[in-house]
């Protein structure tokens, strides 16, 4: 009777807690249907402007101590380590940034703060979370001397952009767990939400690059080069895309790289041809054609035809299986397409039969050099014979001497670009015109 009557007892305090303030309910909500006091706590922070952290505590060994330990004693080993968890959060974080500490997901804590994105540095995050464990550490030796708990941890941030907020939370959860299982060093961990932040915030630099037809020296064409934030890890493109790729972003990075440059012709009035690189991931995504049509509409006034996408050659096309209708799709529309990086990468030449581009783009392993090097200029032979017998214009990159650029006269090479003509450059009205 007594035992009934606690459980009801229970039950109606925790029904009572819906009535709550969120404040009231920060550590150890329990998992309401009716409410969801992760989901208020995220959206309250986010509605404010700020970053929002899920950090997760773990037991490695936690299958072991419950094998080890009597009933009675590990039930209570883990009401401890909730109540110094609970304790040594209040003494390392401000009260009002603390979202929720919950156990709802079986031995593991999470932690959601509030973190001001003015003042967010990773490195910060990782020693709070070394704090935190430290003090529980030592409150669990102090009381249970014999047990040694083996704790891991993980991060990862909310994303904002996402296309459900509660789904968002959900992955980066998860993520914040794989992290705590396998640890990523934290250098790599800061550039992987590093590149999250680039592309939330649309934060990245456009140069352009002339590209010149060697009979006239005449400017016929930019290519647009992308650049991260300056003065970071992430500035040079290599860093930025190979992060971006490696981390699952490498597709939003692109189409952030493709309206940017839209919006750059748009605000020079630019009536130049435009060159954009593309990998054949992102050329071959399911979600392209459609995501440019409606990046096209937006930026209204922008012929297709004055955009030429560059498959650039460092991925092989194999197995892309929406990689090809794609490109039928984009030259439907008007688009052209250039085939970067020509004799290097993967299976060039074969490759161009497949793509048959608009435009051939020699790259400048071939070009560095050339004046005295008659094996690359037999290579070069080779590409302009091949171009013609595809009615492609080629283009020859990475100019840097007179010498270089007198090769590429003799063998009637269309176009040309490098620094022997024009270095990159942020895109004028002068330039445009």
């Amino acid at each position: 009777m007594v035992r009934r009557n606690m459980e009801k007892f229970t039950n109606v305090m925790q029904w009572g807690k819906l009535l709550l303030p969120l404040s009231s309910i920060r550590f150890y909500p329990p998992p309401f249907v009716l409410r969801n006091p992760v989901l208020e706590g995220v959206t309250s922070a986010i509605n404010d402007g700020c970053e929002v952290a899920v950090l997760v505590f773990n037991i490695k060994n936690m299958n072991e101590l419950s094998e080890e330990l009597s009933q009675s004693v590990f039930l209570h080993f883990k009401k401890q380590i909730k109540k110094f968890f609970r304790i040594a959060v209040e003494l390392e974080i401000e009260k009002q940034n603390v979202i929720t500490l919950h156990d709802f997901y079986g031995d593991s804590l999470t932690l959601y703060i509030k973190v001001d994105d003015a003042r967010l540095c990773l490195s910060e995050i990782d020693s709070l979370m070394k704090k935190i464990t430290s003090l529980v550490e030592r409150s669990l030796h102090k009381h249970y001397p014999s047990i040694q708990p083996i704790f891991v941890t993980g991060y990862m941030f909310v994303e904002k952009k996402y296309y459900s907020l509660n789904d968002s939370i959900e992955r980066a959860h998860r993520q914040a767990i794989a992290m705590a299982e396998k640890r990523v060093k934290s250098e790599f961990n800061e550039m992987v939400f590093s590149v999250k932040r680039i592309i939330s915030k649309k934060d990245i630099i456009l140069l352009a690059q002339p590209i010149i037809k060697i009979a006239t020296k005449e400017i016929c064409a930019l290519e647009m080069l992308t650049r991260g934030p300056k003065g970071t890890l992430l500035e040079s493109p290599l860093p930025l895309f190979s992060v971006a790729r490696q981390t699952g972003m490498l597709y939003e990075l692109e189409m952030i790289v493709i309206e940017k440059v839209l919006g750059q012709i748009k605000a020079t009035r630019c009536r130049q041809d435009i060159f954009v690189n593309c990998t054949p991931l992102t050329l071959g995504n399911i979600r392209f054609t459609r995501d440019l049509k409606n990046l096209m509409q937006q930026y209204k006034g922008i012929s297709a035809k004055q955009i030429t996408f560059e498959v650039t050659e460092t991925d092989s096309i194999e197995g892309l299986k929406n990689f090809i209708y794609n490109l039928k799709m984009l030259r439907l529309m008007g688009f052209r397409i250039a085939m970067d990086d020509t004799g290097a990468g993967y299976s060039s030449l074969s490759t161009i039969g497949e793509i048959m581009p608009d435009i051939i783009k020699i790259d400048r392993s071939v070009i560095q050099n050339i004046d005295k090097n008659s094996l690359k200029e037999s290579m070069l032979k080779g590409i302009m014979l091949i171009a013609r017998e595809a009615g492609s214009l080629v283009v020859a990159e990475g100019i840097e001497n007179e010498e270089e650029a007198s090769v590429l006269m003799r063998h009637n090479v269309d176009l040309a670009q490098g620094y022997f003509y024009a270095r990159p450059s942020a895109l004028v009205n002068s330039m445009a015109t």
